[in-house]
Protein backbone atom coordinates (compact mmCIF):
# COMPACT_ATOMS: atom_id res chain seq x y z
CA UNK A 1 0.00 0.00 0.00
CA UNK A 2 2.91 2.33 0.70
CA UNK A 3 5.40 1.77 -2.18
CA UNK A 4 3.86 4.43 -4.58
CA UNK A 5 4.53 7.00 -1.61
CA UNK A 6 8.22 5.42 -0.88
CA UNK A 7 8.67 4.95 -4.67
CA UNK A 8 8.50 9.15 -5.15
CA UNK A 9 11.70 8.90 -2.40
CA UNK A 10 13.44 5.92 -3.90
CA UNK A 11 13.60 7.75 -7.07
CA UNK A 12 15.06 11.21 -5.03
CA UNK A 13 18.23 8.57 -3.73
CA UNK A 14 16.87 7.72 -0.47
CA UNK A 15 16.73 4.06 -0.26
CA UNK A 16 13.74 3.12 1.59
CA UNK A 17 12.10 -0.06 3.55
CA UNK A 18 8.91 -1.30 4.32
CA UNK A 19 9.05 -4.29 6.65
CA UNK A 20 6.52 -6.98 6.33
CA UNK A 21 4.52 -7.11 9.56
CA UNK A 22 2.47 -10.05 10.77
CA UNK A 23 -1.16 -9.75 9.96
CA UNK A 24 -0.20 -6.69 7.69
CA UNK A 25 -0.02 -4.92 11.05
CA UNK A 26 2.76 -2.98 12.95
CA UNK A 27 1.28 -3.36 16.35
CA UNK A 28 2.76 -7.04 15.73
CA UNK A 29 5.65 -6.13 14.35
CA UNK A 30 7.28 -3.02 16.33
CA UNK A 31 11.14 -3.94 16.62
CA UNK A 32 10.93 -4.95 12.76
CA UNK A 33 12.87 -2.10 12.64
CA UNK A 34 16.09 -3.79 14.30
CA UNK A 35 16.54 -6.15 11.75
CA UNK A 36 16.10 -3.71 8.72
CA UNK A 37 19.00 -1.56 10.45
CA UNK A 38 21.20 -4.72 10.87
CA UNK A 39 20.77 -5.35 7.83
CA UNK A 40 22.10 -2.64 6.60
CA UNK A 41 25.50 -1.76 9.10
CA UNK A 42 26.82 0.91 6.31
CA UNK A 43 23.87 3.10 6.98
CA UNK A 44 24.33 6.20 9.04
CA UNK A 45 21.26 7.85 8.96
CA UNK A 46 17.83 6.36 9.58
CA UNK A 47 14.03 8.08 9.69
CA UNK A 48 11.81 5.56 10.94
CA UNK A 49 7.68 6.86 9.63
CA UNK A 50 4.22 5.80 10.08
CA UNK A 51 0.75 6.05 8.69
CA UNK A 52 -2.14 5.94 11.49
CA UNK A 53 -1.68 3.02 13.65
CA UNK A 54 1.88 2.50 12.50
CA UNK A 55 3.23 5.89 13.57
CA UNK A 56 1.69 5.23 16.94
CA UNK A 57 4.31 2.04 16.64
CA UNK A 58 6.93 3.93 15.37
CA UNK A 59 7.06 6.12 18.02
CA UNK A 60 6.94 3.30 20.28
CA UNK A 61 9.99 2.03 18.51
CA UNK A 62 11.42 5.26 18.66
CA UNK A 63 11.17 5.81 22.61
CA UNK A 64 13.10 3.19 23.40
CA UNK A 65 15.44 3.26 20.59
CA UNK A 66 16.13 6.63 19.76
CA UNK A 67 19.99 6.17 19.82
CA UNK A 68 19.88 4.18 16.50
CA UNK A 69 17.35 7.17 14.85
CA UNK A 70 17.59 10.54 13.10
CA UNK A 71 14.37 11.35 12.68
CA UNK A 72 10.31 10.28 12.52
CA UNK A 73 7.68 10.83 10.40
CA UNK A 74 4.29 11.00 11.20
CA UNK A 75 1.47 10.38 8.61
CA UNK A 76 -1.89 11.20 9.99
CA UNK A 77 -0.37 10.37 13.14
CA UNK A 78 1.15 11.60 16.28
CA UNK A 79 3.09 10.44 19.02
CA UNK A 80 1.62 7.69 21.40
CA UNK A 81 5.29 7.56 23.63
CA UNK A 82 7.31 10.56 25.17
CA UNK A 83 9.52 11.32 22.84
CA UNK A 84 10.21 14.72 23.58
CA UNK A 85 14.06 14.17 25.62
CA UNK A 86 15.40 12.75 22.43
CA UNK A 87 17.50 14.47 20.12
CA UNK A 88 15.13 12.96 17.36
CA UNK A 89 14.33 15.34 14.46
CA UNK A 90 10.28 14.86 14.17
CA UNK A 91 7.52 15.48 11.54
CA UNK A 92 3.98 15.64 11.44
CA UNK A 93 2.04 15.57 8.47
CA UNK A 94 -1.94 15.83 8.84
CA UNK A 95 -4.81 16.46 6.04
CA UNK A 96 -7.45 19.04 6.35
CA UNK A 97 -10.01 16.36 5.39
CA UNK A 98 -8.91 13.46 7.52
CA UNK A 99 -11.38 13.07 9.84
CA UNK A 100 -9.66 9.13 11.12
CA UNK A 101 -7.67 11.22 13.26
CA UNK A 102 -7.92 12.16 16.58
CA UNK A 103 -7.45 15.56 16.27
CA UNK A 104 -7.60 16.08 20.55
CA UNK A 105 -5.04 13.65 21.43
CA UNK A 106 -2.85 15.13 18.00
CA UNK A 107 -2.77 18.57 19.98
CA UNK A 108 -2.56 17.14 23.47
CA UNK A 109 0.36 14.77 22.43
CA UNK A 110 2.20 17.49 20.75
CA UNK A 111 3.79 17.68 24.55
CA UNK A 112 5.38 14.15 23.82
CA UNK A 113 7.24 15.71 20.49
CA UNK A 114 10.90 16.59 20.77
CA UNK A 115 12.00 20.52 20.72
CA UNK A 116 11.26 21.82 17.29
CA UNK A 117 9.32 19.43 15.76
CA UNK A 118 7.89 20.17 12.21
CA UNK A 119 4.04 20.39 11.75
CA UNK A 120 2.62 20.43 8.71
CA UNK A 121 -1.15 20.78 7.16
CA UNK A 122 -1.91 19.04 3.68
CA UNK A 123 -4.93 21.00 2.45
CA UNK A 124 -7.47 18.65 0.77
CA UNK A 125 -5.51 15.75 1.85
CA UNK A 126 -7.32 12.23 3.79
CA UNK A 127 -6.06 9.71 6.01
CA UNK A 128 -6.15 6.98 3.69
CA UNK A 129 -4.33 8.35 0.32
CA UNK A 130 -0.89 8.41 2.00
CA UNK A 131 -0.98 4.30 1.05
CA UNK A 132 -3.19 2.76 -1.46
CA UNK A 133 -5.19 0.53 0.17
CA UNK A 134 -8.69 2.02 -0.48
CA UNK A 135 -11.05 4.32 1.67
CA UNK A 136 -11.41 3.97 5.04
CA UNK A 137 -14.59 3.91 6.90
CA UNK A 138 -15.04 7.37 8.58
CA UNK A 139 -12.50 8.96 6.67
CA UNK A 140 -13.17 12.48 5.03
CA UNK A 141 -13.22 12.97 0.95
CA UNK A 142 -10.04 14.37 -0.22
CA UNK A 143 -10.55 17.04 -2.38
CA UNK A 144 -7.13 16.31 -4.05
CA UNK A 145 -6.07 12.95 -5.48
CA UNK A 146 -3.98 10.50 -4.36
CA UNK A 147 -1.15 11.16 -6.44
CA UNK A 148 -1.55 14.84 -5.57
CA UNK A 149 -1.28 14.31 -1.87
CA UNK A 150 1.77 11.51 -2.23
CA UNK A 151 3.67 14.09 -4.39
CA UNK A 152 3.09 16.99 -1.50
CA UNK A 153 3.88 14.43 1.12
CA UNK A 154 6.95 13.29 0.07
CA UNK A 155 8.47 16.59 -0.97
CA UNK A 156 7.83 17.75 2.76
CA UNK A 157 9.82 14.24 3.41
CA UNK A 158 12.72 15.12 1.15
CA UNK A 159 13.09 18.03 2.47
CA UNK A 160 12.79 17.30 6.12
CA UNK A 161 15.46 14.56 5.82
CA UNK A 162 18.07 16.64 3.80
Amino acid sequence: AYIPLLAELAEQGYDCYIPKMPCNLAVFGVNRADDVIADHPDEKEWYIAGHSLGGAMASSYAAKNSDKLTGIIFLGAYPSSDISQSKLSMLSIVGTKDQVINREKYEANKSMAPQGAVYKTLEGGNHADYGDYGAQEGDGQATITREEQIQQTTEWMEEFCK
